[in-house]
């Protein structure tokens, strides 16, 4: 009788703490340290764990940069640890303390992350997130509507015997409707590879090569970017011919493919003319 009331009482305090803990999911921006907003600089002073999402996208500044700026330890999360493990570490520790989960760009754009909220809430863990800019509102910067994309797609590194053909037939779809597309780029920054503008358009080439849709060609009128959301953001417009010789610098790079432009779309894209 002794031992069920304290374990009563133990699994009361338990419930109580938890409803003082938050796991915050909190989004970074797309550029440095400073993008950040002040809500979420705010969450992550209040966290004793402090995850940073490392496996999506990358940052213009390093990790002892954002421990200085944040005063706080970070553990980088790769996709293993987010996927397979989040339930002995990430979740584990936010049932007994506030917990931060960083994600660059915003929280809650990749599908792993809606993953992750749900098993926290199904842990009964508070979960509070703090959203960002992300890529699909800051490509806005390359003047088309972004209202007039459509269905967004990626591009990841490929061999022989895998080179998927989504990319192709969303670009497909999307051209039926009169909508832009945007390519995100694979990366695999534990192996410091990034997929240029070059790599991405060669591929869409390749495909259409085997597909033979009529969908790209080297006259396809193209824009490549690169670090949108940053001071030194590149954006070029033209044929494809022309965009694929263009040296975009560091990454990130992604690829546009604009669908029926308006006119004031139109005029906004000359200044960024190949």
């Amino acid at each position: 009788m002794f031992s069920e009331q304290c374990y009563t009482q133990q699994l009361f305090k338990e419930q109580k703490l938890r409803c003082f803990m938050t796991l915050y999911f909190i989004g970074l921006g797309l550029c440095d340290q400073k993008d950040i907003s002040v809500k979420g600089l705010e969450a992550i002073k209040k966290c004793e764990y402090v995850y940073l999402e490392e496996y999506t996208s990358l940052l213009n500044c390093t990790i002892s940069e954002l421990e200085q700026f944040y005063e706080k330890k970070i553990i980088l999360a790769d996709r293993d640890l987010v996927e397979s493990k989040a339930e002995e570490t990430i979740l584990e520790n936010a049932k007994t303390k506030n917990t931060a989960f960083l994600v660059i760009g915003d929280p809650m754009v990749a599908t792993t992350h809606s993953d992750l909220f749900l098993r926290a809430r199904k842990a009964s863990i508070t979960v509070e997130i703090i959203h960002n800019a992300s890529i699909t509102s800051a490509i806005a910067e390359t003047g088309l509507q972004i209202y007039k994309f459509g269905p967004v797609a990626s591009i990841p590194f490929s061999d022989e015997k895998f080179k998927p053909e989504t990319p192709y037939n969303i670009i497909k779809e999307n051209i039926v409707r009169g909508n832009h597309t945007l390519l995100l780029l694979d990366l695999k920054p534990s192996e410091k590879k990034f997929m240029t503008v070059a790599d991405g358009l060669k591929y869409l080439l390749e495909i259409e090569n085997k597909c033979k849709e009529k969908i790209i060609n080297e006259k396809t009128r193209v824009l490549g970017c690169a670090r949108i959301g940053s001071k030194k953001s590149v954006i070029k417009f033209g044929k494809l011919v022309d965009v694929i010789k263009q040296d975009f610098g560091k990454p990130l790079h992604c690829i546009i493919i604009p669908g029926n432009l308006h006119f004031i779309e139109e005029e906004f894209l000359q200044q960024y003319s190949v």
